[in-house]
């Protein structure tokens, strides 16, 4: 059992994985940059270990100060969250090397799911089946343009190195694709310092839905699907759990290939496959791993009753998995929203400040994980996320009336947020019918 870890992390998810954590008995220390001085995770932390400027290279994305604070605290693991370092395979490597525990899948798991060519090799490898597309990265645009024309517009550049919807450009004409390529390299290099990209086909009505699943290294199970359809700009806004208005048939298909992938990777730890599902035929396409824990993982813990955090630890421990398939019986339906320091009606323009009010919902199957209360700040240099508010309910149609009488309760002053936005989305006839496609916000004007 760990005594002592370090969340290289901050905001929501390292109040979250603090909240487990003590709960287990380990005391647990944070790192803060000189912006995040006064943070809430700061706060509820054992011991708070300053680790450089306001700037995220200088200080989250800071590898040896982050190993310098493990070092001088005495941690003998480290929790990376999401985003940031956690997915960075040389960071999870020098852990590994400073004889510390990775709270994650390991650096070899890390660097085969982070090149996205790779990923999807292994996972055909697998016997799951992956977007059409050209298996090898365009040597420049003249070569792009002869494979986009092969696979028939639209279609989709994506960064190897890819996440969080960056690096990504639909392309729907010949004329438009320099330009794209120009932007799709330009931001994978500015957000993963690897410009590389390469060409698929895009798929038209596609929904998005992934599979939790948990390994030891030997064996590997699955949690159930969730639907992350609404996004904007490739990032998720609303997840639910199970994926509404998916055939069994499909939906246990997708976990079976899920649970495929994890074992034949030997993985380790939490992680969640990503598909794309054709909203016609249910088809369904690889996209990637995340080998993470995920922003929406509230939602599989609602409808299952599995703490994953406490896995995460469990598994790092050294522990086999205690949870087998016929165990996880998932219950009811959960959803989530994301509540962002952003103005929806202004192109989701950012809007850091300081929180003059902040009302969070509570009551009974509603769940708020979040870093901000009245006086809280959120600074302009890391993501916008506020905070989660998650629901969960008998059945779905309950889990929608009870996320609008929570969205109604919510009140937060001093910046624009995306609560009205999901207040509409909830509105929407398509949402309450379930089953929408990674379009919706197009039909809802934004």
């Amino acid at each position: 059992m760990f005594s002592k870890i370090l969340i290289a992390n901050r905001g929501e998810i390292a109040c979250r994985v603090m909240r487990t954590a003590r709960r287990m008995g380990i005391a647990c220390v944070a790192v803060y940059s000189e912006a995040d001085e006064d943070a809430l995770h700061v706060r509820m932390a054992d011991q708070a270990v300053a680790i450089g400027p306001a700037p995220a290279v200088e200080s989250y994305l800071a590898i040896e100060n982050i190993l310098k604070a493990v070092h001088d605290t005495g941690a003998e693991a480290v929790h990376p969250g999401y985003g940031f370092l956690a997915e960075n395979a040389a960071f999870a490597e020098a852990v590994e090397g400073a004889g510390v525990a990775f709270i994650g899948p390991g650096a070899a798991a890390i660097k085969a799911m982070g090149d996205k060519l790779e990923s999807k090799r292994l996972a055909r490898e697998a016997g799951l089946v992956t977007i059409p597309g050209h298996d090898a990265l365009p040597r420049d645009g003249g070569e792009a343009a002869k494979i986009a024309r092969k696979l028939g517009y639209p279609v989709m550049l994506k960064a190897v190195a890819g996440g969080g919807g960056k690096g990504m450009r639909r392309v729907d004409r010949a004329q438009d694709l320099d330009a794209a390529l120009d932007m799709a390299q330009a931001e994978a290099q500015a957000a993963f310092g690897n410009s590389a990209v390469y060409v698929e086909r895009f798929v038209a009505r596609g929904r998005h839905v992934e599979v939790q699943v948990l390994g030891d290294g030997t064996n590997a199970i699955h949690l159930g699907t969730r639907d992350c359809s609404i996004q904007r700009r490739f990032q998720k806004l609303v997840e639910e759990a199970p994926a509404p208005a998916v055939p069994l048939a499909a939906r246990e298909g997708i976990e079976q290939a899920a649970v495929r992938l994890a074992r034949h990777l030997g993985y380790r730890g939490a992680g969640t496959a990503e598909f794309l599902v054709d909203a016609d035929d249910f088809s369904f396409y690889f996209l990637e791993l995340n080998a993470r824990i995920q922003v929406e993982h509230p939602v599989t813990e609602a409808i299952t009753g599995v703490d994953l955090v406490e896995q995460q630890l469990l598994v790092a421990m050294g522990k086999p998995l205690t949870l087998t398939q016929d165990m996880v019986r998932p219950h009811g339906h959960a959803i989530e929203v994301r509540i962002n320091a952003e103005d929806p009606d202004a192109g989701f323009r950012p809007s850091p400040g300081r929180a003059g009010r902040a009302d969070w919902p509570a009551g009974e199957g509603v769940r708020v994980d979040t870093h901000i209360s009245v006086g809280g700040e959120v600074p302009p240099f890391y993501d916008s996320l506020m905070g989660k508010l998650i629901v969960h309910g008998e059945t779905r149609e309950e889990a929608v009336h009870r996320l609008g009488k929570a969205l109604a309760a919510l009140h937060i002053e001093g910046m624009p947020t995306t609560a009205p936005l999901h207040r509409r989305i909830i509105a929407d006839p398509r949402f309450i019918a379930g089953g929408v496609d990674t379009g919706f916000l197009e039909g809802l004007g934004q």
